[in-house]
This record gives structure tokens, C-alpha cells and sequence, in this order.
């Protein structure tokens, strides 16, 4: 089990919230606050130049930007030592289902643990949303491939696959 954690900016509706909700149920530890996020855990943000792969399993905890990417101070995690993207998958949420690269924190943690190698814990996570369990119906293929990858590299070969379809 990997500790999850997720740096909330309250800038969305805390009633349609994803890690609020997954923070209701003991799942994730919030921050609200940069600087409170532990420094030794793998932090997801889009922008990193290296894509999550299961060579990253010895994380410690995994944390998620929960906020808008409009107002984010890049500024404040430049410096991250851990930082990883995830590569090409489809959203399921309601709001941006079948949209590529527009995962909402849930699905991001959920990605990210399948690759990382703990699908059940994924599962978990998504079982408290009722469109939870079609974001690995959806992504099954890619993330199965994903999580078979030896590393980075291996991760961005295949999602190449996909982005040329």
C-alpha cells in the first residue's frame, strides 16, 4: 500500500472534489499548502520531463496536484526531485470522459498505481465513484502495457503507439 497525499488550492467545488472525497474515506492525506508536502515523495505534474514507470515502484508516497494548472506556482515545485508525468491514457470522469490527458486526481492516482504495481489498491480508490471502475475498463490495453514496461524510456515507446493512431 502506498501512501497517497494531494496538495489542494480549494480552486473546485469541494462537493464534486475527487480527493476530497478519497480524504473523507482515509484513502488520501491533503496539504493545502506546498511546503507542507513530504520532499521524498513522488510528485505528479504533468510539465516533469520524465513519464512514470514501474522502474519507480520504491516510492515512498505518491502526491497530487489537485489544483487549477492556470493559477499553479511552477515556481514552487521546480526544484522537486521526484517528479513524473503519466503518459497517454483516456479520461472516464464525467466531466472529460474519452478525453485524452485530461485525468482528473482519482484516475491520476489510480494510473499510477496500477503502473506502479498495486492495481487493488487502485481499484479501491476507484470503487468510491460510480464511474470509477470505467477508467480501467477504458485504459486496460495501455495501462497493462504501461505497468509491463522495464522504465521510462520503455513507457514513452509505447504511448508513441498511441498517439500515432
Amino acid at each position: 500500500m502506498i501512501p497517497l497525499y494531494a496538495y489542494r488550492d480549494n480552486s473546485c467545488d469541494p462537493r464534486k472534489c475527487t480527493v476530497k472525497k478519497l480524504e473523507r474515506a482515509g484513502m488520501v492525506r491533503l496539504f493545502n499548502k506546498i511546503s507542507q508536502i513530504p520532499r521524498n515523495t513522488l510528485l505528479l505534474d504533468p510539465t516533469a520531463e520524465q513519464a512514470l514507470s514501474p522502474a519507480d515502484y520504491q516510492v515512498q508516497s505518491v502526491t497530487a496536484l489537485d489544483c487549477s494548472w492556470e493559477v499553479l506556482d511552477t515556481g514552487a515545485v521546480s526544484g522537486w526531485r521526484l517528479k513524473r508525468a503519466l503518459p497517454f491514457l483516456l479520461a472516464a470522469n464525467p466531466v472529460n470522459f474519452g478525453r485524452p490527458w485530461r485525468l482528473n486526481s482519482v484516475e491520476a492516482f489510480a494510473a499510477t498505481l496500477v503502473i506502479l504495481g498495486e492495481p487493488e489498491q487502485a481499484k479501491g480508490l476507484l470503487g468510491c465513484f460510480g464511474w470509477g471502475s470505467r477508467f480501467l475498463e477504458v485504459n486496460e490495453e495501455p495501462l497493462r502495457l504501461y505497468a509491463a514496461a522495464k522504465d521510462s524510456t520503455e513507457v514513452i515507446e509505447i504511448q508513441s503507439g498511441y498517439l500515432e493512431d
